[in-house]
């Protein structure tokens, strides 16, 4: 496969600040079809971002029944993700679905055996693990610098950033807040970095707490308490099967000045790790303690204009390289599908009080 024909479901923010742009720089791809619910959107990114005869279609299931389309994205709220990226996988299209996986783990388990049954390539848009300081923490870790790995957090922590347009505060829809929106992100990222996928036991909490406070100050303006229903922070303990423990911290307000997003700490029996300021990577060495700080940035000649690529640029590169190529992707599926099940039993034992435990 040579060229790529892909498709847009979903036009909003997500895909014309991310997917559409990543796209549209690599050679082999031409976007011939767009979708949304209204359908201005997408007639707005079809004349921004598609390939000249694209078309704009009136129903998704009429786009998935076009044969000459090979690839989907899905950038829709978290409750469509199942329905759309089974229907498309059956259609016979690979198939690359905004996070989290799904609304639920029970649909997430639905995609992963859609794939299965139909063949095809299934992906979800874990972005984080393409940045320069991810990728290289990745590498240390897989030369055995940081030995085991037996405890660690996945930050996703905002002081006061809570979104407030489209539909993130809409639990029917989203299937709850922080957590689910950027605490994937974090967990995603902790498990791939430890290369562990066996959750044992999950204690969790989500609070509503500065969610009812009217006119609060916020990155985005003020929320409306009333439309707020879903958590405004959550924590969890993980216990893994081999008996690292990760803690997870996701809010979008919270009274804190410790923000991080999308980052992680590591500790392990030879080192440690973190992305607290840029990428640090901790240890011991002939009876001393050492700190070594990572550089991803580096500065040349003023009047040289290098190439950078970014992090949403290198995962729709390497999708799309997987796809012309017939290589796993580097998100697969079966491991988003576990992210999905831990944030779900995070919120399950937040509603029951107790721990949940997994077969």
């Amino acid at each position: 496969m040579n060229k790529v024909n892909v498709a847009i479901i979903g036009c909003g923010g997500i895909a014309t600040g991310k997917h559409l742009p990543s796209l549209s720089k690599i050679e082999q791809v031409e976007i011939i079809g767009f979708f949304d619910i209204f359908p201005a959107s997408a007639q707005k990114a079809a004349e921004k971002f598609g390939a000249p005869g694209a078309r704009v279609y009136d129903d998704y299931r009429e786009l998935l029944a076009d044969p000459t389309i090979d690839v989907v994205h899905i950038c829709t709220p978290n409750d469509t993700h199942a329905e759309i990226s089974i229907a498309a996988l059956e259609a016979g299209k690979h198939v690359m679905c905004e996070k989290p996986m799904a609304k639920t783990a029970a649909d997430g388990r639905r995609m992963v055996e859609a794939a299965k049954r139909t063949g095809k390539k299934l992906t979800i848009g874990y972005n984080n693990r393409f940045r320069a300081d991810s990728q290289h923490l990745k590498r240390v870790i897989e030369d055995g610098d940081l030995g085991d790995i037996y405890f660690a957090k996945a930050h996703a922590v905002r002081r006061r950033g809570v979104p407030t347009w489209g539909v993130f505060l809409d639990e029917e829809k989203q299937g709850g807040g922080p957590l689910i929106d950027i605490g994937t992100h974090a967990l995603d990222l902790t498990l791939w970095l430890m290369n562990n996928y066996e959750p044992k036991v999950v204690l969790g909490t989500a609070y509503h707490k500065l969610s009812r406070k009217e006119n609060a100050a916020n990155s985005w303006g003020p929320w409306d308490p009333e439309k707020f229903k879903v958590e405004d922070s959550a924590f969890a303990m993980i216990v893994m099967k081999n008996g690292a423990t990760i803690m997870v911290e996701a809010s979008w307000a919270l009274n804190t000045l410790d923000t991080k997003e999308a980052k992680c700490t590591l500790c392990g029996t030879e080192g440690g790790a973190d992305m607290q300021d840029g990428l640090r990577i901790n240890g011991e060495k002939h009876s001393r303690l050492y700190v070594n700080q990572m550089q991803f940035e580096a500065k040349g000649a003023d009047f040289y204009e290098g190439k950078k690529e970014t992090m949403q640029d290198k995962e729709i590169r390497l999708w799309i390289n997987a796809i012309i190529n017939d290589t796993e992707p580097v998100v697969t599926p079966e491991q988003s599908c576990v992210v999905s099940e831990i944030l779900e039993a995070i919120y399950e034992s937040n509603r029951t009080g107790k721990a949940v435990y997994f077969d």
